[in-house]
């Protein structure tokens, strides 16, 4: 897991991985203060390497560079490894849950591509998922769809061979 970080950061010498940087949300945010308003920027990035690697980070920022570079660099520190089966879809049905978020992700048979909405689609593509049906139910708030999305993720059990 250190490994996959440090590539993430670009402190690998040789050939890191190759990363993929999705912004999902971008929110311009205010702050109420006794002269008048404060205006900042606040980013929602996933980061994968399409083989079953995924992280995502939020960041604050008064720039929208900014802040989808502070996103980017939380997002390379919690990285955590999906179980992909065949590289392509998951292994089973499964319900993800944050908040009154509820992702539903159904595995689906080559071919189908991802059907999924805004949020749940950049997390999935991120992973590497190539085929499955998801539907977000009770809200689409991107930041709760995220992390109901990979708690689904989390849930998931690897198909063991039988030999």
């Amino acid at each position: 897991m250190e490994n996959k970080r440090d590539q993430a950061q670009g402190q690998g010498a040789q050939g890191a991985q190759e990363f993929e940087e999705r912004v999902v949300a971008i929110k311009r945010v205010a702050k109420t203060v006794k002269g008048g308003r404060r205006m900042s920027f606040a980013a929602l990035v996933v980061v994968g390497n399409q083989s079953g690697d995924v992280g995502f980070g939020t960041g604050k920022a008064g720039e929208v560079p900014e802040a989808i570079g502070k996103a980017s660099r939380a997002a390379k520190k919690s990285f955590r490894d999906v179980p992909l089966v065949d590289g392509r879809t998951i292994a089973h049905e499964v319900v993800g849950r944050f908040g009154a978020a509820k992702v539903v992700m159904r595995p689906a048979a080559p071919g189908t591509g991802v059907i999924a909405g805004g949020a749940v689609r950049a997390v999935l593509e991120s992973v590497g998922v190539k085929d499955i049906l998801t539907k977000c139910v009770g809200t689409r708030n991107a930041n709760n769809a995220v992390r109901a999305t990979l708690d689904g993720l989390n849930q998931l059990k690897a198909l063991t061979q039988k030999q």
